[in-house]
């Protein structure tokens, strides 16, 4: 199937909230109401409260219980809630997967999202961006199976979707792979082009005419939680650390290796986006 023909497949997009659609548009819009967002969010019960198990959460530290959602955005701050909301209303898109343990591809997407928005503070590259791009950088393989999924569960018994050779599998067999539906997908949503970019780029970004901080922090972020779900020792990681990648960002590979602390730390409170 062509990359055009799946994106006309009914069945291949996530169902997602208006709202978040709203938080979508809101990144080209400099004229957004957030009172009329947060009217808004408030009237979705689901999404408000994950937001508000999020805020309250070990990963943000927060000083007080927050008990609203103008309460959260008051104190987290709008470019972190809309964060929070938007990758809520990804996790939330598809309900079952033939072929694919949606909980286990979640769990992967969140720590390469927190260790995206741990590793982006490091080389100063924004959290929350980073953040984003990391939980939706493998929802391509969500849209694959979706809009194909005799093809997609052919294919599962290769190679599993979590494999290190995925993406050359996906590659030779259709032609694209996961990376460049998921930055369709953003294109398709009007993501700025900087998300749409770090997506497409992150699985080589040494490669590309101008190397792109996000699409680097997005690789290591992607490298490290595969790392983690195929329960990589400490000498298995410091063999097959990105270093040309960690060197392109100015960051050694011990940060990444002896600094950074444990997924599970890192990602303490964080349950709430795939619960």
């Amino acid at each position: 199937m062509q990359l055009d023909e799946l994106f006309q497949q009914p069945q291949a997009l996530p169902a997602v909230p208006k709202i978040v659609h709203e938080l979508i548009d809101s990144f080209n819009n400099e004229d957004i109401s957030i009172e009329e967002i947060a009217r808004k969010l408030a009237a979705d019960p689901v999404l408000s409260a994950r937001l508000l198990r999020l805020a309250n959460s070990a990963y943000y530290h927060v000083s007080r219980t927050i008990g609203t959602v103008p309460e959260s955005i008051a104190m987290l701050g709008f470019v972190t809630v809309r964060t929070l909301v938007i990758s809520s209303g990804l996790t939330g898109g598809y309900k079952s997967m033939p072929g694919l343990d949606l909980n286990q591809f979640w769990r992967y997407s969140m720590h390469a999202a927190a260790v995206s928005g741990w590793v982006a503070q490091q080389v100063r590259v924004n959290r929350d961006q980073a953040f984003t791009v990391g939980l939706m950088h493998a929802i391509g393989e969500l849209v694959m199976h979706a809009g194909m999924p005799a093809a997609m569960l052919q294919l599962d018994q290769q190679s599993s979707p979590m494999d290190d050779d995925r993406l050359a599998v996906e590659e030779r067999t259709f032609g694209y792979q996961f990376a460049t539906v998921g930055s369709e997908l953003a294109r398709q949503w009007r993501f700025p082009l900087s998300f749409v970019e770090a997506i497409r780029h992150f699985p080589a970004p040494l490669a590309q005419p101008k190397f792109d901080p996000v699409a680097g922090v997005l690789h290591l972020a992607a490298w490290r939680a595969r790392a983690e779900l195929h329960q990589l020792d400490a000498a298995a990681m410091a063999a097959q650390v990105p270093a040309e990648v960690c060197a392109a960002l100015g960051m050694a590979p011990d940060v990444l290796l002896k600094e950074m602390p444990p997924l599970a730390e890192l990602c303490e409170g964080l349950e709430a986006l795939i619960g």
